[in-house]
């Protein structure tokens, strides 16, 4: 267990470095409102859709095309979501159900949860992780930018305007335009690989020194009381009703195991620049970022150990 967490914190702590970097940043003036503006604003719509995009194409499919396992996990992503959903209705204001929905059900999958399934089971676990990754991101974003077009700030949207919301949505674009590539295996020229590897590399610490220069003690004051509730529903909750529900379906050892880190990952920091991106609380979606990221030391080894201690791993 104590490799494990080893590993967690030395996979999170980077996260946290750059939030810091964002928070000095701020403070030292190098960074402004502006900045963080335009910044998000590039990452929303251009540099984290050529990440996705290149993650899906670099999916090996073949090695772990799994229907059962992906079926599962597409089903509980969902039911996650309406549970975060219906959760909310009671105990969240309107203002901020769309953020707190999305910090409770959205993981960071493609950064945590593939890093950790590749650390404890290897090229297993890279496959089937990158995998798993690419199928939830259609559905993560598809159903963030759903719940915040229903509470958009600006007023009630149609139906209508809901579905082109997510049509438009440029991580939905960036996911299934890569899916024929991915199926066909249409190859690309190298130095166009090359070239967006460079782009998408921008993409995580850029975005994580957006949220940090976002955060101030008066906003983690403000917003406490919510982000601790979403965190709670994200690290605790969720992931023990979905881990549960995957062991009675018959899911064991590794499957199990890589399910499980999977929906215990802390939330995306995708969360912020969509939540930024539709003039929703975009400083609530950081504050959750922040608290689940430091839960995830804790409550990933928790969830291991007593996987194992009842002989499903």
């Amino acid at each position: 267990m104590l490799s494990v967490a080893i590993q967690t914190l030395g996979i999170t702590a980077p996260v946290f470095v750059m939030l810091f970097i964002g928070v000095a940043l701020k403070h030292l003036g190098w960074i402004d409102a502006a900045f963080i503006q335009t910044a998000s604003t590039l990452v929303f719509k251009a540099t984290m859709p050529t990440l996705l995009f290149l993650s899906i194409i670099n999916a090996d499919l073949d090695a772990a095309l799994q229907p059962a396992l992906l079926t599962y996990y597409v089903i509980a992503t969902v039911a996650m979501f309406f549970l975060a959903w219906a959760w909310a209705l009671w105990r969240c204001p309107a203002a901020d159900r769309g953020v707190y929905v999305q910090g409770a059900f959205r993981g960071n999958n493609g950064i945590v949860g593939l890093a950790l399934a590749t650390s404890l089971y290897g090229d297993y676990g890279l496959s089937l992780g990158g995998v798993l990754a690419g199928i939830v991101i259609l559905v993560y974003n598809s159903l963030s930018a759903l719940i915040l077009a229903i509470y958009n700030p600006n007023g009630r949207v149609s139906a209508g305007t809901i579905l082109l919301s997510i049509l438009r949505n440029p991580l939905v674009i960036g996911v299934t335009s890569a899916v024929p590539f991915a199926y066909w295996q249409i190859p690309l020229p190298d130095w166009l690989m090359t070239s967006g590897r460079y782009f998408a590399q921008m993409t995580l610490p850029l975005a994580l020194i957006c949220i940090g220069g976002t955060l101030t003690l008066s906003v983690l004051r403000e917003s406490s009381r919510i982000a601790m509730g979403s965190s709670m529903m994200k690290m605790v909750w969720l992931p023990a009703l979905a881990t549960l529900g995957a062991g009675l379906m018959g899911f064991r050892g590794a499957d199990l195991g890589i399910l499980f880190l999977y929906f215990a990952s802390p939330t995306a920091s995708a969360s912020y620049v969509m939540a930024r991106a539709v003039n929703a609380n975009h400083q609530l979606a950081a504050v959750i970022i922040v608290i689940t990221t430091l839960m995830a030391a804790l409550s990933v080894n928790v969830g291991l150990f007593l996987l194992g201690w009842v002989g499903w791993l």
